[in-house]
């Protein structure tokens, strides 16, 4: 009965102070959880007790005491239109009965919680996954009254969210977080707006376990091959081949979780080129060695011919030569026999120079590159492997954690 005679005469559809100044609507949240935060779809839900405070004149009753009220009644009082920002999916919780409360002071002042889940976009930069520390908002604003009607505030500032410090979550832990107060400006209008801001730093160490730690023994595993002699065909091959393939399983592996985010070039995915590419180094070493190894044996064996053998040889080539020469140089400034050749009348044409010069050069850059003891492969490789390696992880731990 006292609540009826209050509302007598009340118009739900107008907001306190209609047309005179606007109505101070004080919040506080606490954040119950978070349940799932997902990077392929870039989005959190959380689940809230989101508390509204104002003040309605007409609602003024004679008394020091509060009154708590059946949440339907609500349906006939005036209630702001708060809604979340970039909701992609939100609930009001209904069991037994719609998770609502009223209650009504003395002085006018109305308390009204509403307890809800909602599924909320949050933009991460996924660049340094799984080194990334991502900032999420939850962002409150009236959506149909501008700023000359209601405004926003936090009830006591950054003490005014409860709860969110206390989260524990599966892969991330709750850095920092503080509100603020800003202003929407659209088309038709300002509007206020309560910003909650938080932090979310991933929690690395299962990514270590599962991920780096496996590439990393890969690798190790690929350097095994050099203390084994060139000769074992089969156990290098063998060695470098399931490697690769290791390697390749666990690419897949660890980006098969992130199916919808793979336009992103990670830290992880960076890290795991690299292993790949060390072992994909080792593998071409050995093809490198045992190349080199199987031309130094090919040219051995002509060396192994009978002295009586090459020098029959020797003297056929130079008698052919000799008769060809005779056959195709002029008599007239060049006098040729079979036991004296006079060459001091004979010019080279300057296009053999110059084919000269060249096969002498390019003969140089072959006997530069080529090999002249293979197993100094396996010697070095296993001093520059390890050392580069090393070397690579120092710049990539060192870019990813403190740039």
């Amino acid at each position: 009965p006292g609540f009826e005679n209050l509302t007598m005469g009340y118009n739900k559809y107008l907001r306190p102070y209609f047309g005179g100044e606007p109505v101070q609507i004080a919040m506080s949240l606490d954040v119950a959880s978070i349940s799932s935060i997902s990077e392929s779809d870039m989005d959190y839900t959380a689940t809230i007790y989101l508390r509204q405070r104002w003040t309605d004149p007409r609602l003024v009753f004679h008394g020091n005491k509060s009154f708590t009220l059946d949440a339907r009644l609500v349906e006939l009082l005036w209630v702001p239109d708060t809604y979340i920002v970039e909701s992609k999916r939100s609930f009001l919780h209904d069991v037994t009965v719609g998770n609502r409360l009223i209650r009504l002071f003395s002085n006018g002042t109305i308390l009204y919680a509403l307890r809800i889940t909602t599924t909320v976009a949050c933009n991460m930069d996924l660049s340094k996954y799984p080194m990334d520390t991502q900032t999420c908002r939850l962002q409150l604003e009236s959506w149909g009254y501008d700023e000359n009607d209601v405004v926003f505030t936090w009830l006591r500032g950054n003490d005014s969210v409860h709860g969110i410090e206390k989260l524990r979550l599966s892969q991330y832990t709750v850095e920092r977080y503080y509100t603020f107060v800003s202003k929407s400006q659209q088309e038709t209008g300002s509007y206020p707006r309560l910003i909650l801001q938080f932090e979310l730093r991933r929690n690395v160490l299962y990514f270590i376990l599962e991920t780096y730690v496996p590439s990393t023994l890969l690798v190790m595993l690929s350097w095994v091959s050099f203390w084994i002699t060139l000769d074992s065909v089969p156990a290098r091959t063998c060695i470098g081949v399931t490697t690769v393939l290791s390697m390749t399983t666990l690419m897949i592996g660890s980006r098969s979780s992130l199916s919808k985010t793979n336009c992103f070039i990670k830290a992880i995915d960076v890290y795991l080129g690299i292993c790949f590419s060390f072992i994909f180094g080792a593998l071409v070493e050995y093809a490198v060695a045992h190349y080199s190894s199987s031309q130094k044996c090919a040219a051995k064996a002509p060396q192994e011919v009978r002295p009586e053998m090459e020098e029959v040889n020797i003297t056929n080539i130079l008698n052919s030569s000799i008769t060809s020469y005779k056959r195709k140089i002029s008599f007239t400034s060049i006098e040729i026999s079979s036991d004296n050749v006079n060459c001091s009348d004979l010019t080279m044409k300057t296009h053999e120079k110059i084919k000269f010069v060249l096969r002498n050069k390019m003969h140089r850059i072959i006997n530069y590159f080529t090999i002249q003891n293979p197993s100094n492969v396996d010697h070095y490789s296993k001093l520059l492997f390890p050392l580069f390696f090393m070397l690579v992880n120092v710049f990539y731990w060192a870019y990813y954690l403190y740039f």
